[in-house]
């Protein structure tokens, strides 16, 4: 389980590798372990890169932002978004089909260095202390293992974001609260008005559940509070704690309170995550508040103006305050250990693409380069989220997703799929899955 070491200057956790290009890559014959290490494989003319985007619209956006990037290269680029990645990614790291993975799981990564799946950046030619300089070291260490590095990090979101209706939302004369028992009481207005104040869905392929990790998350830390979260991350507590209790609680007023959420609790995860927003943009809006990420508009409907048909503002503290973000780490297979693979990861994470990539609405990443400046973006939601970021950061209440820390067996398992059955079966199954949740952690 990967320590957490939060007190660090935004500028230092968020930097990007974009000098790296001037490594020329050596990249070879490491004889520093890391599975897949040794003398580099021949160029096959294809890199694939696999991720977690959305296969209709993220991906095909990224897609054509490299490759227009990149300009004349010796090899073909494939953004492969899958929605089944979850699956994917182990299925073709153990058989050693992987070229390149965006991870966005970094608990899982020293599972799958240790078994072999992956080539280590050191193998590979990078320059870990100047990836360390240009990251920062503890973005760069949630890819460590055994002493060697696996993941460079290409993207970062806010996740403590919620969205609403802006011009719908003023026309009603709401105003946007700053605590939660604020938040609770304009949730009792709407209701009160007669509309709907949530629109939730956790529906996501093999994913399913994801999102409702991310409430968790987000309540864990402003319940309990930082220190207390990173003992839950590392399983220094058990997921059955009395703190984890009351966040879970928490997070069922919200969801189990009649008239909050658009179709019930036991709807949301059949309502695909994309789709969840889409009924704040109706006329009336069907719903008013929506939870999410920083990248979840780019599946608000085309044409919708940030600033005037929607905006966000942070989920308010509770007992203490808390932002929680999430990001990527590229992970290269052992099929990747080619030095056109290097030479793609060198672009990647370099400023052009990176910027281009914060630029379109579609795909709606925050770039964690430095060089990647406010101009870049496609709106200035994505810049201010980013100046949220920094100062949860510098105030040492920023937290990376629990879950993607979480061994996969339980961050990518049975926390996701505990949350759907919690939803499904209602406020007195808690106990039982979070029990559950414990038990699949203490078994691993």
């Amino acid at each position: 389980m990967r320590r957490l070491r939060w007190v660090v200057p935004f500028a230092a956790l968020l930097l990007v590798a974009a000098a790296c290009g001037d490594d020329d890559g050596g990249g070879g014959g490491g004889e520093t372990g890391g599975g897949g290490g040794g003398e580099m494989l021949e160029n096959v003319g294809t890199v694939n890169v696999l991720n977690a985007m959305d296969p209709e619209a993220e991906a095909p956006a990224i897609q054509e932002i490299v490759e227009q990037g990149l300009g004349e290269v010796d090899y073909t680029i494939e953004i492969e978004g899958s929605a089944d990645f979850e699956e994917q990614f182990p299925i073709r790291a153990e058989g050693g089909t992987l070229d390149i993975a965006l991870l966005p799981q970094p608990g899982t990564v020293a599972s799958n260095a240790e078994a072999g799946n992956l080539v280590s950046l050191e193998d590979m030619g990078f320059d870990i202390a100047a990836l360390e300089e240009l990251f920062g070291e503890y973005f760069v260490s949630l890819g460590e293992y055994n002493g060697e590095h696996y993941g460079i990090p290409t993207n970062i979101n806010l996740k403590s974001m919620v969205w609403y209706p802006k011009d719908d939302f003023d026309a009603a004369g709401y105003t946007v609260p700053e605590t939660w028992d604020e938040l609770m009481a304009l949730s009792d207005q709407i209701v009160a008005d007669g509309g709907t104040p949530w629109c939730v869905g956790f529906e996501s392929g093999t994913a399913t559940g994801w999102p409702a990790t991310d409430w968790m998350e987000d309540i864990m830390l402003r319940t309990a509070g930082p220190d207390v979260y990173d003992q839950w991350v590392s399983h220094e507590i058990p997921f059955n704690d009395p703190a984890v209790v009351t966040a879970a609680e928490t997070f069922g007023e919200v969801m189990f309170t009649d008239g909050y959420v658009l179709g019930g609790a036991a709807d949301t995860p059949s309502i695909a995550f994309g789709d969840a927003p889409l009924p704040m943009f109706d006329d009336p809006p069907g719903c008013w508040l929506h939870r999410q990420a920083s990248f979840i508009n780019a599946f608000f409907p085309e044409g919708t103006e940030a600033g005037v048909d929607y905006d966000w503002f942070p989920l308010p503290p509770i007992d203490q305050e808390g932002t929680l973000f999430a990001g990527e780490l590229a992970v290269i297979g052992t099929a990747g250990n080619r030095q056109e693979v290097k030479d793609f990861l060198d672009e990647f994470i370099a400023e052009e693409i990176q910027c281009g990539m914060g630029g379109v609405t579609a795909s709606s990443r925050i770039s964690p380069n430095v060089n990647v400046g406010p101009e870049c973006y496609a709106n200035d939601i994505l810049a201010d989220a980013s100046v949220v970021l920094t100062d949860a950061l510098a105030g040492g209440t920023g937290r990376f997703d629990a879950s993607d820390l979480m061994p996969g067996e339980v961050g990518a398992g049975s926390f996701w799929t505990g949350m759907v059955e919690y939803m499904q079966q209602g406020p007195d199954s808690l106990q039982g899955v979070l029990d559950d949740i414990e038990a699949s952690w203490s078994a691993g």
